[in-house]
């Protein structure tokens, strides 16, 4: 099927290159018009959190932004001077026009048991979900006053202010990538090419695949609201895939000109080889992706739908475009070569000296490399045994900034004042006595309990027939200590009080609960989505290769691979191992969407140069190779293109290292320790010490697997290139008839 896509294409090039930018700019001003949906906390949020905000939703009850500012005196906060602050605050803050329910700490009895501290409370105007949007005059203001009185420490911190912090940092971090990536892959392509052209060929296609991804993700947003972290993982893989492809395709197309082919003939065997490889490869990729929706979260649905419609785009026009452009270019693809640099259609790419050096040791001894290969692997897979997942907190995620000191102070000298758990009570009548008496008791009860220090606030919705119980728990800022309150209030105030009343539901929300419910929700997930992934993963192999071996034998090595990534992951982010050198000190924790993410996803991308490099060591055994040489070869004469597309990956996903959000370094540092391991240790050492040892059992194929389709190429396109491959017979297993 690629090699006759390949070949309609190079008949038909204007007609493919037209019809894949009418695509792409169809793609992009429909996706434009139409807006994309993204994900409201009513769409993400899971479990009794995910229950309350869609309670206040139906019931178009707004959940307040909830704002605190904290004023902090040497002396007593009731002194004239910090009164005169505080005042001065109520007022600059209620002048900006952006907030409502200000509450003085004086009338609240908001003063902390040593007198030295108060909290100004209060809510930003409009939708909660974009009050990060209106928050900014409002730090303005307070940060004016702070200035004005330098004897008085002025902090705030909110959902607002949270949620602009992180976005503003966010929305800085995907500039930064979006700069980099480009820039990066050009120069490792220019050396990997050695021209111009050449290398700017595949970055060009990839960002049109990304581009017109952007239209149909904004289509598809509407079935599926998109998360805030889809676009940069879409980005992210996007382009690193889409180059990958590119360079596959562009290299096998030079090796065969090279080798004395004319252009056409050239094209038509890149198509059928590692047109067929892109294809066998997405399809592993886009079918692991699909594993997210056994989540039932939308944020993950959200992530894999993104990923799966860029790498299906960039599959898609690596096989159908690529040759076109190629056709049209012609020798022109050389221009603009390196000083010093023949052209490479004039150096047939022959085996690489240097692996084939590392192969003849791997080859001789292959046990013992087996052995040593897998016992590192495991060894930096052993860390990972601690690996300890959960919800970043603002300090882990963004270091010691401002924000964070704020949340801190506030949450130590008033346990749960910034984010305190919510209960939303509802019931046949929210006013009658007996519903009033169970409020009333777990109010009590909660302070009772030590689930809370107190004060509790309930607000009572008497036309919507709900009341809101806001209250504080006893933390400090521990996420643990704050969760243990939370199971007090759930398990023990809760049935002990508005559990005794019939009719009466009270799901408890709020910052913690959605951690913790996020967390108790991605963990019923796991074992469901690994096992899809690896099923399916085998079976695509399976078919693709027509052999059982060669598909368990994919799947182990994508786990040993994917285990080493979490070791390193767990030592680096976790134990501190080295964290200094990527500003990653003090995090201790990996983000909890994390592991599963890049298990999926890693699962995919392992496969793009397993499935590369495994489909030269058919083709070599197809024609009548001995399995050892033939191992050899194909990895011998693979490594260049296979290192240049190494190189990018790592390149690309490092980049995310740098930026500045915990949870984007830890993913890029993952998704590249991955690559780096599957380029080297798994096909230097792993993959052929396991293919030698099991010989000719990779190639056999059972009979009842016999009756499964059949997608191995045909042979050798043209009567040249098939006169460069001398038949020999003799072989009995399904891969030599063929």
């Amino acid at each position: 099927m690629a090699g006759r896509v390949g070949a309609w294409s190079v008949r038909h090039r204007w007609t493919a290159v037209g019809a894949w930018l009418a695509f792409a700019v169809i793609a992009m001003v429909v996706g434009g018009a139409v807006g994309q949906i993204d994900a409201t906390d009513r769409d993400t949020l899971p479990g009794e959190a995910g229950q309350v905000v869609k309670t206040l939703s139906k019931a178009d009850v707004q959940d307040p932004a909830l704002e605190s500012v904290l004023v902090r005196a040497k002396g007593p906060v009731t002194d004239r001077n910090a009164r005169e602050a505080v005042d001065e605050l109520l007022a600059a803050v209620k002048d900006t026009g952006k907030v409502t329910h200000v509450r003085s700490p004086y009338d609240t009895d908001a003063v902390s048991k040593d007198r030295r501290s108060a909290l100004v409370q209060f809510s930003v105007v409009g939708d909660p979900a974009t009050a990060a949007d209106r928050v900014g005059p409002v730090l303005d203001a307070v940060r004016e006053v702070a200035d004005r009185h330098k004897d008085l420490t002025v902090e705030q911190f909110g959902a607002a202010s949270a949620d602009k912090a992180i976005g503003d940092a966010f929305s800085e971090d995907f500039t930064r990538a979006e700069y980099s990536v480009v820039p990066v892959a050009v120069g490792i392509l220019f050396i990997a090419f050695g021209a111009l052209v050449a290398a700017v060929l595949p970055v060009i296609l990839s960002l049109t695949a990304v581009l017109a991804t952007t239209g149909l993700v904004a289509l598809a947003s509407h079935a599926v609201p998109m998360s805030d972290s889809s676009g940069i993982v879409m980005l992210l893989v996007g382009m690193a895939v889409g180059v990958d492809y590119c360079l596959f395709y562009l290299r096998r197309e030079r090796e065969e000109r090279a080798r004395g082919h004319d252009a056409r003939s050239a094209l038509h065997i890149a198509s059928a080889t590692s047109g067929r490889a892109i294809l066998v490869s997405g399809s592993t990729v886009i079918v692991a992706m699909a594993g997210m929706f056994l989540t039932g979260m939308v944020e993950f649905e959200a992530m894999g739908l993104a990923t799966l419609l860029v790498v299906t785009v960039a599959m898609i026009g690596s096989v159908t475009v690529l040759p076109a452009l190629l056709s049209l270019l012609g020798d022109r693809v050389e221009k603009g070569r390196l000083p010093l640099r023949r052209a490479a259609r004039r150096e047939p790419d022959g085996e690489s000296r240097f692996w084939r050096a590392v192969l003849g040791r791997v080859l001789r001894r292959p046990t013992l490399s087996l052995l040593v290969g897998a016992g590192a692997l495991i060894a930096l897979a052993v860390p990972a045994v601690s690996l300890h997942p959960a919800e970043l907190s603002l300090e882990q995620e963004l270091g010691s900034v401002p924000l964070v000191r704020a949340y801190d102070d506030i949450s130590t000298t008033f346990p749960g004042g910034p984010e305190p758990a919510e209960v939303v009570v509802t019931a046949e009548d929210i006013k009658d006595p007996e519903v009033s008496g169970a409020i009333a008791a777990f109010k009590k009860r909660a302070v009772s309990s030590g689930a809370s220090k107190g004060p509790v606030q309930v607000t009572v919705h008497a036309k919507e027939n709900l009341a809101v119980i806001e209250v504080p728990l006893a933390g400090g800022g521990s996420q643990a200590r704050s969760e243990k309150s939370l199971d007090v209030l759930r398990e023990d105030v809760r049935p002990a009080t508005l559990g005794q009343v019939d009719g009466v539901k009270a799901p408890i929300g709020g910052s913690t609960a959605a951690s913790k419910d996020f967390a108790d929700k991605l963990g019923s997930s796991v074992a469901p989505v690994f096992v899809f992934v690896v099923a399916l993963a085998f079976v695509l192999m399976l078919l693709a290769f027509r052999s059982p071996v060669i598909a368990l034998t994919s799947a182990v090595l994508n786990l040993l691979s994917v285990g080493a990534a979490y070791g390193v992951l767990t030592a680096v982010f976790q134990k501190g191992w080295g964290a200094g050198l990527i500003g990653a000190e003090g995090v201790g924790a990996i983000e909890s969407w994390l592991p599963l993410f890049l298990f999926v996803i890693l699962f995919g991308l392992s496969m793009d140069y397993h499935v590369f490099v495994v489909s030269r060591i058919r083709e070599a055994r197809l024609r009548g190779m001995p399995t050892r040489d033939a191992i050899s070869h194909g990895i011998a004469t693979t490594a260049g293109v296979v290192t240049s597309a190494a190189v990018i990956m790592v390149g690309v996903f490092a980049i995310f290292g740098t930026l500045s959000l915990q949870g984007m370094k830890q993913m890029g540092l993952g998704l590249a320790m991955a690559v780096l391991i599957d380029a080297t240790v798994i096909r230097g050492m792993l993959l052929p010490a396991a293919m030698a040892l099991l010989g000719e059992r990779n190639w056999h194929v059972p009979a009842v697997l016999r009756r499964l389709p059949d997608f191995e190429p045909a042979a050798q396109p043209t009567a040249q290139a098939r006169a460069e491959v001398p038949h020999q017979g003799g072989g009995t297993t399904d891969h030599a008839r063929t």
